[in-house]
């Protein structure tokens, strides 16, 4: 929060000056509400009705919500479930519950207090007056974890709509101590536009400027998919709940070094890779940032251009953390934010279901097994197990569909030749003087493209 600033009396007249000084508040408005810093005292509240019936039990959201502190760092002091009768529009729960609090604050030297649930400005300002500290809830913890995880420039942009959409209706938090600023010199200036009305414009503005930069990273997106369209390599996307195992699979499946850990959010922005499946099929296999119980609007919004890459993919992979206790539940959590981006799992998209970590159930545990025909794929990422499988069932999906062609080639077309034994499975060759003969099988992917190739002579003689 500011600590000082220019008297509104003593506003400059020149109109420069001024639009210089608006520009200073575009700058700085956006620090104005401060981070929730590294290593912080924090307090963790689930607040729940007595009377509704939610997917998950309060210890398991308590715990949720303990595991989201931990991945910036938060000192937990203490987390605590509170059953509440009716949410109370100034503070969200009772006088008696919040004097606690307070007291609970002051013991234990307090720094941020958060509140497993969505509360409104009001509402904030309120509880930050009473508890003499930091207030933040559900979606402000999970837009500050996204502010540390994020590293692209697309990921920082992203977080940051995120939270300046957040932040819209909470300007007025900062901005107390103002009142209003002249709008020029002497009696004839009049007392001008108020100071949180300035701010809300800059931070119209600014949202404006993001949403037209990530406008160009999704044509940006778009070009590089008509690429990958020009050279049909099946795309493979990695969904699932956070903390998953996504990005270890990723890993291991394509020998690369995206971050991974035992935390929530560990990786935010997209990553794609080349992988080749036992036929030779080679599919690009992209991991995505994991979903999460309540994810806020904000959020699915801001990363709209990022979760493209799910809509569009061939197949879906949903990696399920399989010895989680509430597996079904993030099984069900998972299916309904693929549900708000319009894609559905029984659908056309082949989706194909992950039982990840099986390593960690106990002795004798039965993990599916990946005999049974479009059932799921039991594996451990971490060790490796069952991942041969995992690459030879996304093989058969995606040659199932496979169409055998006959296709005349002369010999000045070494660029299409090329293409058809990158892209297809080659079952007969014959050579001639004026050329050669090729019985391939290609995925209907690649068949699409074949048929809009200039001077191909193909026939399909088989599927």
């Amino acid at each position: 929060m500011p600590t000082s600033r220019t008297d509104p009396d003593e506003q400059p007249t020149n109109s420069r000056l001024r639009k210089s000084n608006e520009t200073n508040t575009d700058n700085n408005l956006f620090e104005q509400v401060e981070s929730v810093k590294l290593g912080a005292r924090a307090l963790l509240l689930n607040p729940f009705l007595k009377s509704e019936v939610t997917r998950r039990s309060p210890e398991s959201a308590l715990e949720e919500l303990t595991s989201l502190a931990g991945a910036i760092d938060l000192e937990v002091a203490d987390s605590i479930n509170c059953p509440i009768q009716s949410v109370r529009p100034a503070t969200y729960i009772g006088k008696g519950r919040l004097e606690q609090l307070s007291a609970d604050c002051a013991a234990n030297d307090i720094d941020v207090v958060v509140m497993n649930c969505a509360l409104g400005p009001v509402q904030q300002q309120n509880l930050e007056r009473a508890l003499k500290c930091k207030v933040i809830d559900r979606t402000a913890l999970i837009l500050e974890i996204f502010g540390a995880r994020a590293q692209t420039r697309e990921g920082v942009m992203q977080v940051e709509l995120a939270h300046l959409s957040y932040q819209r209706g909470r300007l007025v938090r900062s901005w107390t101590h103002l009142e209003r600023q002249r709008g020029g010199a002497g009696f004839m200036g009049g007392p001008g536009e108020r100071q949180i009305e300035a701010d809300r414009r800059a931070l119209a503005d600014r949202i404006g400027k993001l949403r037209r930069q990530l406008e160009k990273v999704t044509k940006t997106r778009d070009l590089h998919r008509k690429g990958r369209e020009k050279v049909p390599y099946p795309i493979v996307s990695l969904v699932g709940y956070t903390n998953a195992g996504k990005s270890t699979l990723f890993n291991r499946l394509t020998d690369s070094s995206v971050y991974a850990k035992d935390q929530l959010f560990a990786t935010l922005d997209p990553t794609m890779r080349q992988v080749i499946l036992p036929s030779g099929q080679p599919i690009i296999l992209s991991d995505t940032v994991g979903f999460i119980s309540d994810l806020p609007t904000h959020l699915v919004a801001a990363f709209r251009a990022t979760l493209e890459e799910v809509v569009q993919a061939d197949i879906i992979v949903h990696v399920r953390d399989i010895s989680h206790p509430e597996t079904t539940e993030q099984l069900e959590d998972v299916t309904d934010v693929l549900a708000s981006l319009g894609v559905d799992e029984t659908g056309e998209q082949h989706a194909l279901e992950v039982h990840n970590k099986i390593d960690l159930l106990p002795n004798g545990a039965n993990p599916q097994t990946n005999n049974i025909a479009g059932g799921p794929v039991a594996l451990s990422a971490l060790t490796g197990q069952g991942t041969d499988t995992l690459l030879e069932r996304l093989d058969a999906i995606i040659n199932r569909d496979a169409f055998v062609v006959r296709v005349s080639l002369n010999h000045a077309q070494g660029e299409a030749m090329s293409w058809l034994y990158r892209n297809g499975d080659v079952l007969e060759r014959r050579d001639s003087e004026s050329g050669c003969e090729l019985d391939i099988r290609l995925n209907s992917a690649s068949y699409g493209r074949l048929q809009k190739m200039n001077n191909i002579n193909a026939v399909t003689v088989g599927s």
